[in-house]
C-alpha cells in the first residue's frame, strides 16, 4: 500500500459498499467507507428493510381475520398505524447500527460526509479532506424516479421513501406503476384496509415476471379488492385542496380517479452524475456509470457496482458485483460479472414470487429449445393444512439435455423455495437430481419435488 492511506476506498455504505469494504478487510486491504447518510443505504433505511417489517405486520394484522373464522371477537378500534410505522423504523435502525459494529469490528474506517472522486487515487469529503487510494468503488446506489407533472411533495403525492414514513393510513391511495415496490406497497396498504387502485401503463402487472406466475398475483389482488388498470397511463393531476384527482387514459377513453394519496412508483434512478467521474475518463449515461468485466471503469483503479451501474437493482446484486469487483482488486481468480441467470428476483406479495432466469415468453424470443414443467401448489399437502393453497413451481429446462434454465415459484414462502432450483442450476444439477432427493412430509418444498418429477415425467401428486 505503499504511497496511499488506503487500498480501498468505497464511496456509499449501503449493501454494496459495506459489503465490498467487509470484504476487502477480509482480504487484507486496508479500507474506508464514506456515507453521506446513514449506514445501509436506501435497502437498509428506506428500502427493502423497513418495507418488509411493514409487510410482516401486515401478515400479523390479517391473522385477525383468520381468528374470526374460528369464532373469536375482535375489537379493532384500537388500532393506531403510528406504532406499524415506529415497528418498521425500529428495524431499519437496529440493521443500520448493525452495519456500523461490523465495519468498526473489521477495522473498517467510517468516515460520514458528501464524498467526490477528484483524481485517479483520490476521493475529497466535503470539499477538504482529502484521501489517497489504490482504488476507488463507487456505490452510491438510486432514488426513486420522479415523472414529469406528477412531482414528489412527500405529503400527498409519495415516493416509496414517502410511503414509508407515513404515520396515518390514507383511505384511498392510487398506484402508479406496477412493478415489484407498487405491487407490494399494494399489498400492504390494502391489507390495513386502504383502497388501492394500481395504474400500470404496460399490458400486465409485474411485466418482468413470468406471465403465468403473474396470473397468480393478479387473481389474488383482484379477490381482496384491489383495483389494477393495465394499459393505462396517468396523463394528468389536480392537486385539490382536499383531494387529488387522476386523469387515466385507459381503453382509447380518459377517466378520473380521486384519491387522498398517490404512491409513484415508475422505476429508480442511478446516483452516478456529479461524483467527478467524467473528468477523468469515466462514461456516465442517465446517471449509470459504464463499467466493464469485474464491474471496473474505463479507469483502472475505479470500480463500480449496485443501483449506479445499468444491471437490476437488487441489493443482493450489488452485494455480489461488490464481492467480484473487491477480490479482483485483491489478484484472486473470480468470475468477471454475476450471470443474469444465477441472479434471484423476488417480490413479496402475498402470494410471492421467486425467480431465475428468463420467463417462458423471453425464453421463446431467444429462441432456446426448451420444455416447462409446472407443479401446483395444492398438490403438497402442507399447502392445503396451512390454506395457501394457491401458486405454482414452474421449471425450464433444455428439450434435450434437461438443464436447468429457470424456475418461478409463485405462491407462499416463494422467495425462499425457488433457491432450491437455483442451487441445483449453480451445481449443474439436473431435475432428475431435484426428483430423487427425499424431501420432509409435510412441506411446501414437496413442490419443487413434485416440479422436477413432472419434469421426468413422473410426479406423484398431480
Amino acid at each position: 500500500m505503499a504511497g496511499y492511506d488506503y487500498d480501498l476506498v468505497v464511496i456509499g455504505a449501503g449493501p454494496g459498499g459495506y459489503v465490498g469494504a467487509i470484504r476487502a478487510a477480509q482480504l487484507g486491504l486496508k479500507a474506508a467507507v464514506i456515507e453521506k447518510d446513514k449506514p445501509g443505504g436506501v435497502c437498509l433505511n428506506v428500502g427493502c428493510i423497513p418495507s418488509k417489517a411493514l409487510i410482516h405486520q401486515a401478515e400479523v394484522f390479517g391473522h385477525g381475520a383468520e381468528l374470526e373464522k374460528l369464532g373469536v371477537k375482535l375489537d379493532y378500534t384500537g388500532f393506531d398505524y403510528k406504532k406499524v410505522h415506529k415497528k418498521s423504523r425500529t428495524a431499519a435502525d437496529k440493521l443500520s447500527k448493525g452495519v456500523q459494529f461490523l465495519l468498526k469490528k473489521n477495522n473498517i474506517e467510517y468516515i460520514s460526509g458528501d464524498a467526490r472522486v477528484t483524481g485517479k487515487h483520490e476521493v475529497t469529503v466535503d470539499g477538504k479532506q482529502k484521501l489517497s487510494c489504490r482504488n476507488i468503488m463507487v456505490a452510491t446506489g438510486s432514488q426513486p424516479r420522479e415523472l414529469a407533472g406528477f412531482e414528489f411533495d412527500e405529503e400527498r403525492v409519495l415516493s416509496s421513501t414517502g410511503i414509508l414514513m407515513l404515520t396515518e393510513l390514507p383511505k384511498r391511495l392510487v398506484i402508479l406503476g406496477a412493478g415489484a415496490i407498487g405491487m407490494e406497497f399494494a399489498h400492504v396498504m390494502n391489507a390495513f384496509g386502504v383502497e388501492v387502485t394500481v395504474v400500470e401503463m404496460l399490458e400486465s402487472v409485474l411485466p418482468i415476471e413470468d406471465a403465468e406466475a403473474v396470473e397468480v398475483i393478479a387473481k389474488a389482488f383482484k379477490s381482496r379488492g384491489i383495483k389494477m388498470l393495465t394499459g393505462a397511463k396517468a396523463s394528468a393531476l389536480e392537486r385539490g385542496d382536499k383531494e387529488l384527482t387522476l386523469t387515466i387514459e385507459h381503453g382509447g377513453k380518459s377517466e378520473s380517479i380521486a384519491c387522498d394519496k398517490l404512491l409513484v412508483a415508475v422505476g429508480r434512478a442511478p446516483n452516478g452524475a456529479g461524483l467527478g467521474l467524467e473528468e477523468l475518463g469515466v462514461t456516465v449515461e442517465r446517471g449509470f456509470v459504464e463499467v466493464g468485466d469485474y464491474y471496473r471503469t474505463a479507469v483502472d483503479s475505479i470500480y463500480a457496482v449496485g443501483d449506479v451501474i445499468n444491471t437490476p437493482l437488487l441489493a443482493h446484486w450489488a452485494m455480489k458485483e461488490a464481492e467480484i469487483a473487491v477480490e479482483h482488486m485483491a489478484g484472486h481468480e473470480v468470475e468477471p460479472r454475476l450471470p443474469d441467470e444465477l441472479g434471484p428476483s423476488a417480490v413479496y406479495t402475498v402470494p410471492e414470487i421467486g425467480s431465475f432466469g428468463p420467463t417462458e415468453q423471453r425464453a421463446k424470443e431467444l429462441g432456446l429449445e426448451f420444455e416447462k414443467a409446472v407443479f401446483p401448489y395444492r398438490g403438497a399437502g402442507k399447502s392445503v393444512a396451512v390454506e395457501q393453497a394457491e401458486g405454482i413451481v414452474k421449471l425450464l429446462y433444455h428439450a434435450e439435455t434437461h438443464e436447468i434454465l429457470a424456475g418461478h415459484v409463485v405462491g407462499a414462502n416463494a422467495t425462499e423455495l425457488v433457491h432450491e432450483l437455483l442451487l441445483a442450476k449453480k451445481g449443474e444439477l439436473l431435475p432428475e437430481d431435484i426428483a430423487t432427493m427425499v424431501h420432509a412430509h409435510p412441506t411446501l418444498s414437496e413442490a419443487v419435488m413434485e416440479a422436477a418429477r413432472t419434469a421426468e415425467g413422473w410426479p406423484i401428486h398431480a
